[in-house]
């Protein structure tokens, strides 16, 4: 049985924009929930996207639901795969990976191993897994859902979420949490960029960040 959901509305292309100026690490100094298993990595080194999650649900060895949704996605999504606990079948390899760029996918997130690194790295299609392997899914026709809640890297994923995903790792939000973690990061970043200017000219980074006061303010000194 096969579950396909209407597709989310795409969050705007200004919060898009905004959120890949964005740093994941920036914003993990200010926000913890979102953030998906770091052992779902980056295939693709130095790429940054940001999307509206289009999500699918495929059990063991059945990506043919993967198939059907190459021809509903839309230019912006970003589609992520929740592989029930499967970590042995790839089901994303390099046609799929043709297909989804030739529709306009910013990126595939899979919860479980891709294949096909090379045709990946061709089509530069930016992806996110759990590795690598050479066994993959076959079209069995047997189930599959689209646009439900999904769990990927023990966070919740609802369809029409913000996502961002650089090589730091994945992150995933409502649109309204997404923008005020944005502006929050991207606030953080310039401070940072000040910072850099001031150790260059010869400052000491614990006296800039405080370290140096809070520390001597505490210090004990060694007896005599």
């Amino acid at each position: 049985m096969f579950v396909v959901n209407d597709m989310p509305p795409q969050i705007d292309k200004e919060l898009v924009d905004l959120l890949e100026k964005a740093e994941t690490a920036t914003i993990g100094h200010v926000l913890y929930p979102g953030f998906v298993d770091r052992a779902i990595a980056a295939l693709l080194p130095r790429r940054r996207v940001a999307g509206t999650a289009v999500t699918l649900r495929l059990p063991h060895a059945d990506s043919t639901l993967l198939h059907y949704a190459a021809k509903l996605v839309r230019p912006g999504d970003v589609v992520l795969v929740d592989r029930c606990g499967d970590t042995k079948y790839a089901c994303w390899g390099g046609g799929m990976t043709l297909a989804m760029k030739l529709a306009g996918v910013k990126a595939g997130i899979i919860d479980g191993p891709a294949t096909d690194l090379s045709e990946i790295q061709e089509f530069d299609l930016p992806m996110w897994s759990r590795g690598l392997s050479s066994i993959t899914t076959r079209l069995l026709g047997i189930e599959g859902a689209m646009n439900v809640p999904i769990s990927i890297g023990g966070q919740v994923v609802n369809p029409g979420d913000a996502v961002l995903a650089d090589e730091q790792g994945v992150l995933v939000f409502a649109p309204a949490v997404a923008r005020q973690a944005a502006e929050r990061a991207l606030a953080m970043q310039a401070a940072e960029a000040g910072m850099h200017v001031r150790l260059r000219a010869g400052e000491k980074l614990p006296d800039i960040t405080g370290a140096t006061a809070m520390v001597e303010a505490k210090l004990i000194r060694n007896p005599v």
